[in-house]
């Protein structure tokens, strides 16, 4: 799989890096909240969906370039989707279960406790579709996701950025963040609809251990 030798790849660089830079390990978890909008047709109104809270949970490999500066990346159990309230899909509601990979750009202000900004693209890849209710049908709804004969698409990849706080104790980090992430990649692949894209609001906490010094 294609998307499993970017990852190995990015990952190697990272730990070639780390002999020469302050590398910390450790684990992420939160939940993040989703929503949604599409179009049926080029021109049409656009509609927007609202989504659901699931938690996510996340592998965190973070390093220091310099003072100020450093870069991560992640390893990303996601779920995101939508649970449609407006009149036309009221009641209907899916969630994509994603793999996905945040690289991002660090910054930080302080010492001890420090104030952090996060930025970057991330990739990712559907492990699986799943409709979770489906009263509404017609025109103007959304198509299905997670039914037989629905070939959703599989690659994610979006921008993702965030703001937080870390706390150092020695060699372990506390770090609390707000992440907001939007996607390019759309999940239709067959031209049921013009356009359907997801946003990410993320709120976590990770703990991480400096392994390299």
């Amino acid at each position: 799989m294609k998307i499993t030798k970017v990852v190995g790849l990015i990952a190697f660089i990272f730990i070639a890096l780390g002999v020469q830079a302050q590398t910390s390990i450790g684990f992420k978890a939160g939940y993040t909240s989703s929503s949604a909008s599409y179009r049926i047709t080029l021109g049409s109104f656009p509609r927007s969906l609202t989504g659901f809270n699931a938690p996510t949970y996340s592998f965190v490999i973070e390093q220091f370039f310099d003072k100020n500066a450093g870069a991560q990346i992640e390893f990303q159990m996601l779920t995101t989707g939508y649970a449609a309230t407006d009149t036309i899909n009221i009641g209907n509601e899916a969630r994509f279960d994603y793999f996905k990979v945040p690289i991002l750009s660090n910054f930080y202000l302080g010492n001890s406790g420090r104030f952090h900004i996060k930025l970057g693209p991330h990739v990712g890849y559907l492990l699986r579709a799943r409709e979770i209710s489906r009263p509404m049908e017609g025109d103007l709804v959304i198509p299905t996701y997670g039914q037989p004969g629905d070939d959703p698409n599989r690659i994610m990849y979006g921008l993702t950025g965030g703001v937080g706080l870390s706390k150092l104790f020695g060699r372990h980090t506390v770090q609390a963040e707000a992440r907001f992430s939007y996607e390019f990649g759309r999940p239709e692949s067959q031209d049921r609809i013009f356009d359907l894209n997801f946003t990410q609001l993320e709120f976590t906490l990770a703990y991480l251990f400096m392994v390299i010094k």
